[in-house]
């Protein structure tokens, strides 16, 4: 995706998570959601086009979809009060999509900060199935997520690039760094958090699902 369409996302994310702390109202983000999120549908459908239809411009451009559909779908599920169990298994298909793009920066790309960027977003991609498929109450955590994701995977790279400092060696050891911290510091996070329970037909509580 190229870095341009990360600062935009950075945005989207940022935003997300304000909502997701209720920081921001719902309505006016899913606005920007659709903004951003037909953006990241024209652009990409304009690249295909013009490309040379060679796999890996392909693989690239699909990329910068997952985020558009995303954004758009998030978007109409705010705006139209909808329950979001299709979001979240949207977001379940793309978790997965987004470890292929994992594997894939390491094995073809040998790219490791690439490769951990998009291991945080399968992660973030699965919170958002867990909380809107399986009804996990986990938007507090799920905000706090998304909000330093929005920073360390789209806002500051992308400024990094703008200031052609992302390709040092420097940055590139720091940045390895924190993702990997980052990965951490959520997975444990996650494992932590004692989900709430619901009350059954019979009066008995059970886990929710």
């Amino acid at each position: 995706m190229s870095f341009v369409g990360l600062f935009l996302s950075g945005a989207v994310l940022f935003l997300n998570s304000l909502m997701l702390l209720g920081k921001a109202e719902a309505k006016s983000v899913g606005i920007f959601n659709i903004f951003i999120g037909i953006i990241q549908i024209i652009i990409p459908t304009y690249l295909m086009i013009v490309s040379g239809q060679n796999n890996w411009e392909l693989y690239n451009v699909a990329a910068i979809f997952l985020f558009g559909l995303t954004y758009l779908y998030v978007g109409v599920t705010v705006l139209k009060g909808l329950d979001g169990s299709g979001l979240g298994w949207f977001s379940l298909w793309v978790a997965i999509i987004a470890v292929v793009y994992t594997i894939t920066s390491i094995i073809h790309f040998h790219d490791v900060v690439n490769a951990l960027t998009w291991a945080m977003w399968a992660f973030l991609w699965f919170l958002f199935f867990l909380s809107n498929t399986l009804k996990k109450k986990i938007d507090t955590y799920i905000g706090k997520v998304a909000f330093v994701q929005s920073w360390v995977t789209l806002t500051i790279p992308a400024l990094f690039y703008f200031l052609g400092i992302s390709n040092t060696p420097m940055v590139s050891r720091i940045w390895t760094y924190v993702l990997i911290l980052g990965l951490i510091y959520f997975v444990v996070s996650l494992l932590k958090i004692k989900f709430p329970f619901k009350k059954d037909n019979s009066g008995q509580e059970i886990q929710a699902i």
